[in-house]
């Protein structure tokens, strides 16, 4: 293993850079039998600076090679997100012979000339060496607004339906929908979001991509992801919803005209994810990476040769329920790659203030667990990192909600906002729930009832995992199984 990728606090199965400040991811594309991962990067410090694109690629989208800079600052500004594509039919004329390439669509951020008004504007760049050099058009920028400040991280897909290239653009408290047939000329074609969702804070980083609804034959639903800036005023800091609805090419028309805010994730650190490009149609799935970490102390975790990691790599699907059509997520099935010995306990009943204690001996560990009501209201799943340091998951039966508590997980003195709940709503399935929970060197993410309800929240104890301790409150609850499986490093 790479020494420099051993330090305290260092995720040891989800991706981070080997040095200095990373934050959303970029660009996510599949070509030629590989997964780039690129990302807001700053070559010079562990906190936020001028932006650069870093670059990773994976062909199982577990273990990552971590590769030069791909795109720097130039005479427009520096790198801001965007996204990637394959030009499988060179409708840019970037490549020859008709053959297939990589085009990068980004933000470039600078001020206004003899201003201090911040300029972003949409620029492209292509590379036909399978993503490891790129050429910036000699024509940028393609796209710009001077009406807009908030103007930025472009995601761009082939709509085939239409036989245009779709380009989704944050806009400050909405989104702008975008048309060209050569990802060279762009025009207007709708804006969508000043009455929906929550604007909690300025929106950032959009995709738009559709999904088909299980269970339910030949019905597809389109998904829309916004992700809402830090601005202050909430207890959550940054963080992202996602809405459901139709899209003609132009238009998209949203199914909930309510005040319903659907939160993709209900932890504090998981923000500015997008879906992977271009995965193959034998594959079929729809797979999100999100940067796990919050703006409201992303710059002040206590990491010191690096900051900032990204979530486990996730399979969104729909499902219909009870309250509509819902946002599912789950790990992507290669975490199998890392699995090792599993210890399995079935049918235990946890009685009324009688903790029960299982010895963990890896610190990176999954536990999936099914947890049966008999007639306790509440129940711990708690991780006892070290004698003081503990993190608590609790699911109160009456309020069906789950809540995690980091207030004595470890460091968190860096931010006041650190120790803040985090909660999600989660119902009784036939007097049961489920968790699948991955626990990390400094993170810990829950998919409950099979991904309905997903927390990521980052954790900075003292020592390595020693104990998991399962605790009733007021009655029993019966633990229908409990699985503990060893994870090993990504890193060997």
């Amino acid at each position: 293993m790479v020494q420099k990728l051993k330090e305290q606090y260092r995720p040891q199965f989800h991706f981070s850079p080997e040095e200095k400040w990373m934050n959303d991811p970029n660009g996510m594309v599949y070509f030629n039998g590989e997964y780039h991962l690129f990302y807001q990067y700053n070559p010079f410090d562990t906190i936020w600076g001028p932006m650069h694109w870093g670059h990773a690629v994976s062909k199982d989208l577990i273990h990552w090679e971590q590769l030069p800079i791909a795109l720097l600052p130039d005479e427009h500004g520096t790198i801001f997100s965007g996204s990637a594509v394959v030009d499988w039919h060179n409708s840019s004329c970037f490549f020859e012979d008709d053959q297939p390439g990589l085009v990068a669509i980004y933000t470039s951020n600078d001020t206004y000339p003899d201003s201090e008004r911040i300029r972003q504007r949409q620029c492209l760049a292509y590379s036909k060496d399978n993503g490891r050099t790129w050429v910036k058009y000699e024509k940028n920028p393609v796209l710009s607004d001077y009406t807009k400040t908030d103007f930025r991280d472009p995601k761009v897909f082939w709509h085939d339906a239409t036989k245009k290239w779709i380009m989704i653009l944050a806009t400050g408290q909405s989104v702008t929908i975008y048309t060209s047939p050569n990802l060279k000329e762009w025009e207007f074609a709708s804006e969508f979001g000043s009455n929906a969702g929550s604007h909690a804070g300025f929106w950032e980083c959009p995709d738009l991509f559709p999904l088909a609804v299980e269970n339910e034959e030949n019905k597809i639903k389109w998904v829309m992801l916004v992700s809402i800036g830090d601005t202050g005023t909430s207890k959550e800091g940054s963080r992202t919803q996602y809405f459901i609805g139709d899209f003609d090419g132009k238009t998209f028309v949203n199914d909930h005209e309510d005040e319903t805010v659907l939160w993709l994730d209900y932890g504090m650190d998981n923000y500015a994810g997008v879906s992977w490009s271009d995965i193959p149609a034998k594959d079929g799935r729809r797979m999100y990476i999100g940067w796990m970490s919050n703006w409201r102390y992303a710059n002040q975790v206590p990491t010191k040769e690096w900051r900032g990691a990204m979530t486990l790599p996730r399979e969104l699907s729909l499902i219909s329920n009870e309250k509509g059509i819902r946002l599912l997520q789950k790990p992507v099935s290669e975490i199998n790659l890392i699995r090792r010995e599993t210890s399995v306990q079935q049918n235990l009943l946890v009685e009324s203030d009688n903790p029960v204690c299982f010895d963990m001996n890896n610190q990176l560990v999954e536990i999936n667990i099914e947890l049966e009501k008999i007639n306790g209201t509440k129940f711990d799943l708690i991780i006892q990192h070290s004698e003081f340091d503990r993190t608590e998951i609790r699911y109160n039966v009456l309020q069906e909600t789950l809540v995690i508590d980091r207030a004595n997980s470890g460091v968190h003195q860096f931010s006041a906002s650190f120790p803040v709940l985090q909660e999600a709503p989660l119902t009784l399935k036939n007097n049961k729930i489920n968790m699948q929970i991955f626990l990390d060197i400094s993170s810990i993410e829950i998919f409950a009832n099979d991904g309905e309800a997903a927390i990521t929240s980052l954790l900075y104890p003292s020592e390595g995992r020693k104990q998991l301790i399962l605790l009733s409150h007021i009655g029993n609850m019966k633990v229908n199984t409990l699985e503990l499986t060893e994870l090993c490093t990504i890193w060997d």
